[in-house]
């Protein structure tokens, strides 16, 4: 019998005690023995829920337990899940978590005590819900020189856009929608902003590339400068705007990772990518590019990650794992330098436009005010594209993807 304990009754952590409930049966196949919760923390109780007599509130009762083996974090955010992870590792437990804000900034310091300890600390759900991702990257890929990750890795995000691009929703309009569905929290700003994604785009990075890179290191754009009128133009040239995290092998073993908006090719698989579905595309050296499918959020998608990380813990118990080094000021670069093609939209004249984008068509739009232009530029880098815009008043300027 192993036993499990869950930190947090939220979403999540409520959906994991389902999943172990309902599935208990196949999971103990999987698992080569009984799997169970035995406590549930939180500082509320839940007397209306079947886990209700489980609950309680002081997390030495499960420290302390040596009939727990496995604990399931779901509280999210850094401080209390940090000092819970910490100690649980230290009291020789496995830790499986979906809290994409620890990892990204503590997962080094948290894989090498479970290292220490000789227990795992897993978080298959961190990054993409229910989409399976860290582990076909630690192993079925493990053969692999990885060399990018490109992926749609916000839920929120992407039905903002989707909606924007098929409604013709202004971005506030949609935004509201989102929030009324429960795609959105009453404070977006983690997602609008792009500070999930990045925090998903640092945990990728960390673990392709096996240097820790931290979120302060990702310059990161979100979508709220994205309006209809950029929409519009994106589908004069057949492309599709869409929030992307990057990370893309540099020489000498670094890493060049962001967030911001693309012009995606309406033909590239991401552009078809709609709603709250995620999509993370991974190049290989060997075998090429490969994509990951499906949904990014969710309750029981989320817990159905985690669960699987359970069973991961119980069948590896006494397994050592590192699964990325320590990073550094010099693991990332910025993305300055990385030539694309650009969109941009901007007020100017035709002879300012003209002199400083020689020859480009400019984009087509329906109602468009006067002096106002549109346009997709040769490959370039950031600090060229900067001084050919000094005439002009930059309205909206995002990279395509290539």
């Amino acid at each position: 019998m192993v036993n499990v304990a869950i930190l947090g009754f939220g979403v999540v952590g409520s959906g994991v005690a389902e999943v172990l409930d309902f599935n208990g049966a196949h999971i103990e196949r999987k698992a080569g023995e009984p799997v169970r919760v035995k406590y549930i923390l939180d500082v509320r109780d839940f007397p209306d829920s079947p886990f209700g007599d489980r609950v309680v509130h002081d997390f030495s009762v499960i420290e302390n337990d040596p009939e727990v083996s496995v604990v399931v974090e779901t509280i999210g955010g850094v401080k209390a899940a940090l000092d819970f992870t910490r100690r649980a590792l230290r009291a020789g437990k496995s830790v499986v978590t979906s809290n994409k804000e620890l990892v990204a900034g503590h997962g080094r310091e948290l894989l090498e005590l479970a290292g220490e300890k000789g227990v795992s600390y897993l978080f298959e759900a961190s990054v993409g819900g229910g989409i399976p991702i860290i582990r076909p990257l630690e192993q079925c890929l493990a053969a692999n020189e990885i060399q990018e990750i490109c992926g749609i890795l916000n839920g929120t995000t992407n039905y903002i856009l989707t909606r924007m691009i098929r409604a013709g929703l202004s971005f506030d309009t949609a935004l509201k929608e989102a929030q009324q569905n429960g795609y959105a929290e009453q404070d977006p700003t983690a997602d609008i902003e792009g500070h999930d994604a990045c925090r998903k785009i640092c945990i990728l990075a960390s673990l392709a590339f096996g240097r820790h890179i931290c979120p302060r290191q990702v310059p990161t754009q979100g979508i709220t400068g994205v309006t209809l009128a950029d929409v519009a133009y994106a589908d004069a040239c057949g492309k599709k705007i869409k929030l992307l995290g990057r990370a893309i092998r540099q020489s000498g073993g670094r890493v060049c990772a962001y967030v911001a908006p693309h012009l995606v090719d309406g033909e590239d698989p991401l552009a078809g990518v709609e709603d709250v579905f995620n999509a993370i595309a991974v190049k290989g050296n060997a075998v090429g590019e490969v994509m990951f499918y499906g949904r990014g959020a969710g309750k029981l998608p989320t817990a159905s990650a985690v669960v699987a990380d359970v069973i991961d813990a119980v069948r590896r118990r006494g397994a050592r794992r590192m699964l990325w080094a320590e990073g550094g000021e010099d693991a990332a670069v910025s993305p300055e330098g990385l030539e694309s093609a650009w969109y941009v939209r901007a007020e100017g004249t035709a002879e300012t436009v003209e002199a400083a984008f020689p020859g480009r068509a400019l984009l087509p739009r329906a109602g468009a005010p006067e002096g106002e232009f549109a346009l997709v530029t040769g490959p370039m880098a950031q600090p060229e594209l900067e001084a050919r815009l000094a005439g002009l008043k930059a309205l909206s300027v995002f990279r395509v993807l290539d």
